[in-house]
């Protein structure tokens, strides 16, 4: 039994009671494209200086924890937000990290999709002033991960905010992206919420202006766009926007919130998925997928409603601190020996969330070897004086 904190400043006994589900692949094909988005694992040992350096990456382990996405039927964002992309991992890092992941998953018997983000953080900012500076960039990055086999995320830079770019040079940066990218592309809509300097994306007012905008961008050559993935977490506003696209481009959902009736769809349209959350809830995500396959609905959701409230609380505002929720669980879960992140991140959250993350996993069957994740639990416990 643990002795967990709870957000009012109480401690409370607690005792561990969800049934681990046992990852494994899917049975049946899915019928929605599932990337998980993972995250980077830290070599605590070999880090000299976390605030400002290079992070210093545990490549096993990080392989490792994508071969376990693979095995059950996922598929694979990587370098993305989620790895920390200007959040304490650099470019530098997460050129290497596609290159060794794509030779990874060429490898793996499953054949899994990956899609990497392309952006422009290797360049200074100072140097990013113009729309040819900022799609330089992003050519840049694009011809590594096309070079490496792997298909472009075209990531929000800030970039286009900081220098005040109004809808004019929003198209003409990615008019010139998508037509010349060597296959369809996946655009990528980040909230404020996720990170605070892409206020003001696509050069508009609101969301409204924003979303006819975009869809106007996708009209213009809707054969190079794979699909969109929107992060703004809200439900109403993705069914509406997903209702407007052009015939055969995926709405890729980024709404940690509402992920699982989004993805279920309402009977005309339904959302794919490009999720954080589904890199620490792998094996609900999977077996909820192939449930939905075979049209199984009631499995569907008793496997994906439980992991709802634990994804609102990973994702709960500060919402671009969710990074840490992720760890955290692969932590708990065997898949690192550590709770260390590039850039000392794991101090982004407090031990009263940490706690709820920890119980709201164990309902939903997340804490795959229990014992384990409770001895790690009393260890953070303990560093925090519990």
């Amino acid at each position: 039994m643990l002795t967990l904190p709870t957000a009012d400043g109480r401690l409370e006994p607690y005792t561990l009671s969800g049934t681990p589900l046992v990852p494994r692949a899917p049975k049946v094909a899915l019928t929605r494209t599932a990337f998980a988005a993972a995250h980077v694992v830290s070599d605590p040992m070999a880090e000299r200086d976390p605030w400002t350096g290079r992070p210093a990456v545990d490549w096993e382990a990080t392989l490792a924890f994508r071969h376990g996405l693979w095995d059950q039927g996922l598929g694979l964002a990587e370098a993305m937000d989620t790895a920390q992309r200007g959040m304490g991992v650099d470019w530098d890092t997460a050129r290497e990290l596609i290159e060794r992941t794509m030779l990874a998953a060429k490898a793996h018997p499953l054949a899994p999709r990956v899609a990497c983000g392309a952006g422009t953080d290797h360049v200074d900012p100072s140097e990013l002033t113009s729309a040819e500076a900022i799609i330089a960039a992003y050519e840049h990055q694009a011809e590594v991960i096309e070079a490496a086999g792997g298909q472009l995320i075209l990531m929000a830079t800030r970039a286009l905010p900081a220098i005040g770019a109004d809808k004019a040079v929003y198209r003409q940066v990615y008019r010139r992206l998508i037509d010349g990218a060597a296959e369809p592309v996946v655009l990528h809509w980040l909230g404020d919420m996720f990170d605070p300097a892409l206020t003001g994306y696509w050069g508009c007012a609101n969301v409204a202006e924003a979303s006819d905008f975009v869809l106007e961008l996708i009209a213009e050559n809707p054969a190079q766009v794979d699909g969109i993935k929107i992060s703004l977490l809200d439900q109403s506003h993705e069914e509406a926007f997903r209702a407007r696209l052009p015939e055969g481009v995926r709405l890729y959902t980024g709404d940690d919130f509402n992920y699982a009736a989004l993805i279920e769809g309402n009977g005309a349209q339904y959302s794919h998925a490009l999720l954080g959350i589904f890199a620490a809830i792998a094996p609900a995500a999977s077996q909820a997928l192939e449930a939905l396959a075979l049209g199984e609905t009631d499995r569907y959701h008793a496997l994906l409603s439980p992991t709802v409230p634990l994804s609102r609380e990973i994702f709960r505002a500060p919402t671009r601190f969710y990074k840490a929720g992720i760890a955290f669980l692969s932590w708990l879960n065997g898949s690192q020996s550590h709770f260390i992140m590039p850039g000392g991140f794991q101090a982004s959250r407090d031990i009263t969330h940490y706690a709820e993350v920890f119980r709201l996993a164990d309902t939903a069957g997340l804490l795959a070897a229990p014992e384990l994740a409770e001895n790690r639990m009393k260890a953070l416990l303990s560093l925090h004086g519990i």
